[in-house]
């Protein structure tokens, strides 16, 4: 494929998932949270009751179809291949602390995105803090950071975490009375279940075929100067500004603004954490997940630390709310921030020139 159709495919495919995310939000996903993948990933550990924060309880289908989305179309097109080893325990940690760093701003990347398209100036400093996690991470990079490589598993393996998702499934819709629903707060807003499913199966199929990832868009710009990957966050926040102004949800400034917290200096180092364990990773959370459907366990497994990070953000009063961040979650966001920096030191074998 040829860099202009990559990118074409990109500018409609990133387009195509501002618009979802609207259309989602509109039929009753929370306010700027049409898919916020730290989020989604939070409510789901609710729902199965790993933490006990009434008000973030629920299921969210668009975790399911993510994963079900891009399992589908990597069966389709030759390109499920099961693969991983590389660090697990590692990548396990790391996922809980980028998880928790998301919820020190109120979102993953993509939910900053559908937040900056939505006129909060907050997700719009957070970008700052982003953009610094992502640089940081190529310097990593091209010292010659590595958490090993991975190698061909078996076919068990790569089914798992597509099966679990098919279990949360049948849960959902068979056995709801086993699971935790909020009753209110952004738990108990969703939209339908075939609505939330249907299209979070097209979102994975499409973020399968582009790579689409917001982590990696900035990584490729600054690394090797190539923004083709970038247009597809660019279309994205560009279909989702439009729709917020065709619908009335566009609501400019830093005060008021839906699940939100205004401390500046907090939501750029929350998305400083989530920017650099993203590109030492390897992609943003909603990337993990789509390769997680390919057969990649090593984001499998990332994607259950994500989810037991979110809840021990919630168990351990880590997590922000529209209020503003919490002491232990300052404490953690800085601890955070040197772990990681000292992973990064501790699995850099220097290039030679």
């Amino acid at each position: 494929m040829t860099k202009n159709k990559e990118r074409n495919y990109l500018l409609l495919v990133g387009g195509l998932i501002g618009i979802l995310s609207i259309v989602l939000m509109l039929k009753g996903n929370p306010a700027n949270m049409g898919f916020c993948i730290a989020c989604f990933l939070r409510d789901t550990a609710g729902a199965l009751k790993l933490h006990t924060a009434p008000v973030v309880q629920y299921l969210r289908p668009e975790i399911i179809g993510l994963v079900l989305g891009s399992f589908l179309i990597s069966l389709g097109t030759k390109e499920f291949k099961v693969r991983g080893g590389s660090s697990p325990v590692l990548r396990f940690f790391m996922g809980m602390m980028l998880a928790i760093g998301a919820l020190v701003f109120l979102g993953c990347p993509l939910r900053m995105v559908l937040r900056m398209a939505g006129g909060d100036l907050n997700a719009w400093v957070g970008l700052i803090g982003f953009i610094l996690g992502v640089y940081a991470g190529t310097l990593y990079l091209k010292r010659g950071f590595s958490l090993g490589r991975n190698h061909g598993l078996g076919i068990a393996e790569g089914l798992a975490m597509p099966l679990f998702e098919v279990i949360l499934l049948i849960l959902l819709l068979a056995y709801p009375a086993t699971l935790a629903f909020s009753t209110e707060g952004p738990g108990s807003q969703h939209a339908p279940i075939w609505l939330s499913l249907v299209i979070a199966l097209v979102v994975g199929c499409t973020a399968q075929k582009t790579r689409l990832c917001q982590a990696g868009g900035i990584r490729d710009l600054i690394m090797f100067k190539d923004a083709t990957l970038l247009w597809g966050s660019v279309a994205l926040f560009a279909t989702a500004l439009v729709m917020n102004l065709i619908y009335g949800n566009f609501n400019f400034g830093f005060a008021g603004q839906p699940i939100a917290h205004t401390e500046h200096l907090w939501n750029i180092l929350g998305l400083f954490i989530v920017g650099l364990i993203s590109t030492l990773l390897g992609g943003c959370p909603m990337r993990q997940l789509v390769l997680a459907g390919t057969g990649n366990t090593d984001s499998a497994i990332t994607v259950l630390g994500m989810m037991i990070g979110a809840a021990f953000a919630h168990n351990f009063g880590l997590a922000s709310s529209g209020n503003g961040t919490t002491p232990a979650g300052r404490i953690a966001t800085i601890v955070i921030i040197v772990i990681v920096l000292v992973i990064g030191l501790m699995n850099t074998r220097r290039q030679k020139a």
